[in-house]
């Protein structure tokens, strides 16, 4: 009963980000081992979006490690439970809290150990510049104590680089890259700790680089940015991308950044707010003015229209079916369905 309900909510919150992106594509999923303990590392640019990319797509089940300050809440923790989601603690959360990562580590040693499948973001952080970050030593930690507590366990690492054509924006695209796997015991010498870590954070952040946009410079940000945008690449494909920051860098080009575009009144944009006006207005006045950081834009939007519509559909059903029948209710309801989905791919 559990794998049913936890599979129906999956296919609810897929087809909800399928309606809500323009356009969402998954390269390499083939090479997500299915028989093996497999500790996926993704980038982290979009909060909770993130998550919830791999989570419908990864050809897994897999165990997330979640910022412990978003527990703490009893309905909640069982909400979290249920989608297995583990608190992982941080300096911010108290430097005494950083001792329950121990208790932390050992549960998701034992997860893998079982053969199971973990999600864990190795930078540690979420930022929607569009780089790979310094990658945290927590993961290998989590590598080292599965093969130690684990010996001859065939531990798969597979990075995985989110890619969206811009987080904070609606409709927006976005496409996922599941990388080849990294066998963890390739990497791991007892006898030298600190160089198989080194040599672990090395590979996972170069497997991470191909298949994500990584901008390593600082002072030539933005100027990358404008480069990359008046050649109208998309940055849906890393692989181009990046080979055209390379020829930025090789031949030294010479672009200004340009002003700030404009906003262009956009007919299929205005089209989704006017018929789904209630929802909307939610998210215009209510939630939006409460979103903290840029990088939760994508997630409480996403949020607002997926429980939105749930709202929304139920009423105009129950409405329409009491006022008229539930054949016209019926006809109504997938008629906006289908109507929202077709603008989303043309706005």
């Amino acid at each position: 009963m559990k794998n049913f309900l936890y599979n129906l909510v999956k296919v609810y919150i897929k087809n909800g980000l399928h309606s809500y992106h323009k356009k969402i594509e998954v390269f390499g999923l083939e090479r997500v081992p299915t028989d093996k303990p497999v500790l996926f590392l993704p980038n982290h640019q979009s909060a909770l979006m993130d998550v919830l990319l791999i989570a419908v797509d990864c050809n897994r089940k897999p165990y997330f490690l979640t910022r412990a300050d978003v527990f703490g809440k009893p309905l909640l923790n069982k909400v979290f439970k249920f989608f297995q989601m583990i608190p992982v603690y941080r300096i911010r959360d108290g430097r005494s809290s950083l001792s329950k990562n121990e208790d932390v580590f050992d549960s998701c040693s034992e997860i893998l150990g079982r053969g199971q499948a973990l999600v864990m973001f190795p930078e540690a952080n979420h930022n929607l510049k569009r780089r790979v970050r310094t990658l945290s030593k927590g993961f290998t930690r989590i590598v080292f104590r599965t093969l130690q507590q684990n010996p001859g366990i065939d531990l798969q690492i597979v990075p995985v680089g989110l890619n969206y054509s811009d987080a904070t924006s609606f409709p927006d695209s976005v496409s996922v890259h599941y990388g080849k796997p990294i066998s963890a015991g390739s990497l791991y010498d007892e006898a030298a700790i600190q160089e198989s870590e080194k040599r672990t954070k090395i590979a996972v952040s170069n497997a991470l680089k191909k298949l994500t946009t990584h901008i390593d410079s600082e002072e030539d940000y933005d100027r990358i940015i404008s480069y990359l945008e008046s050649k109208n690449l998309s940055f849906l494909m890393p692989a181009t991308i990046n080979e055209n920051i390379a020829s930025f860098e090789r031949e030294n080009h010479e672009i200004g950044i340009g002003s700030e575009s404009k906003k262009r009144f956009n007919f299929f944009k205005f089209l989704i707010s006017l018929i789904n006006l209630p929802i909307w207005l939610v998210w215009k006045f209510l939630v939006k003015p409460k979103v903290w950081e840029a990088e939760f834009t994508g997630t409480f939007r996403y949020a607002t229209a997926q429980v939105g519509f749930t709202v929304y559909f139920s009423l105009l059903f129950a409405v329409t079916t009491i006022l008229v029948n539930y054949k016209m209710a019926l006809v109504l309801v997938i008629g906006i369905f289908l109507l929202n989905k077709i603008l989303v791919k043309w706005a």
